[in-house]
C-alpha cells in the first residue's frame, strides 16, 4: 500500500494559525514524519508555532522549490511510494497556488499516491471574494513580467480580456515592487478600468479598496510596499 500526500495550508503572514486554519488540519500534521517544503527554515518555525509540543528533528525535510527539475521531484516522493504518508507544505497559502508544489502532485498522480487537500486561506480567492469583481469568470495570471514595456503590454491586454471577456483578472507582485506596479496600472488602464488592491490579507493592518483607475489617481494610496498583496482588474 502507497501513502498519501496531504496538501498543506499555512497561514498567509505572522497569525495564530486559528484565524484561518482548522484544527483537523493540526491533527494530521502532528501525524506526519516526512514533509516537502519550500523553504526549511520558514517550514520548521510554521510547524513548531502551531505545534509546539512537535520534535522538529524527529522529521525528515525535502526542498521543492524554483530550482529542482522536474528529474529531481521522483526522490522527493519516496517515502509516499514506500507506504508512508506525508505532507506538501505551502510557503504560504494553499500549496500548489503560486507555488511549485503542483510538480509533485503531479508524479503522486501518475504514481498512484492519494492526494488529499486540507482547508487554508488563499489570498487570490480571498482578494476576489472582496473586490466586488466578477468571481464566475476569472483568470489568474501569477507575476507580471518586470520589464516595464513587456509589463505594460501585459497589463492591457489583461485589461482587454476584463472587457471582450467579462472576466476578472488577478495577479500578484513581488512585495518590494508593489509600488510600480500601481503605477503601471493606473497609468496604463482606461480612467474607468476598476483596480483592486488587497495587501496583508487576514493581517491586523488588512487592507482591501476598489476604485476605478481614475479615482486612484486622485486619491493618497495607502502604504503597500514590501507588503504581500494582490491586484485585481475589471471593467
Amino acid at each position: 500500500m502507497k501513502g498519501t500526500l496531504y496538501l498543506i495550508p499555512s497561514t498567509l503572514g505572522d497569525t495564530s494559525s486559528s484565524n484561518s486554519l482548522p484544527e483537523i488540519n493540526l491533527r494530521v500534521i502532528e501525524k506526519l514524519q516526512h514533509f516537502v517544503v519550500e523553504d526549511l527554515r520558514t517550514a520548521r518555525r510554521f510547524l513548531k508555532k502551531i505545534l509546539p509540543e512537535i520534535i522538529i528533528d524527529d522529521l525528515s525535510f525535502q526542498i521543492l522549490n524554483e530550482h529542482t527539475t522536474p528529474q529531481e521531484v521522483s526522490s522527493l516522493l519516496a517515502p509516499a511510494i514506500e507506504g508512508k504518508d506525508m505532507g506538501l507544505l505551502s510557503e504560504a497559502g494553499l500549496p500548489c497556488v503560486a507555488d511549485p508544489g503542483a510538480l509533485l502532485v503531479s508524479h503522486a498522480h501518475e504514481n498512484g499516491v492519494k492526494i488529499v487537500p486540507l482547508t487554508g486561506p488563499s489570498s487570490v480567492f480571498l482578494a476576489l471574494m472582496a473586490s466586488g469583481f466578477n468571481g464566475q469568470n476569472f483568470a489568474f495570471s501569477g507575476y507580471l513580467p518586470i520589464d516595464k514595456k513587456e509589463r505594460v503590454l501585459k497589463i492591457r491586454e489583461l485589461e482587454t480580456s476584463a472587457y471582450q471577456q467579462d472576466q476578472t483578472q488577478i495577479f500578484i507582485e513581488t512585495p518590494y515592487r508593489n509600488q510600480q506596479m500601481m503605477e503601471a496600472l493606473v497609468e496604463t488602464c482606461r480612467p474607468q478600468t476598476q483596480i483592486c488592491i488587497a495587501v496583508n490579507l487576514t493581517m491586523p493592518d488588512e487592507l482591501i479598496i476598489t476604485r476605478t483607475a481614475e479615482q486612484w489617481k486622485q486619491m493618497k494610496w495607502p502604504d503597500m510596499q514590501k507588503k504581500p498583496a494582490v491586484f485585481l482588474l475589471y471593467r
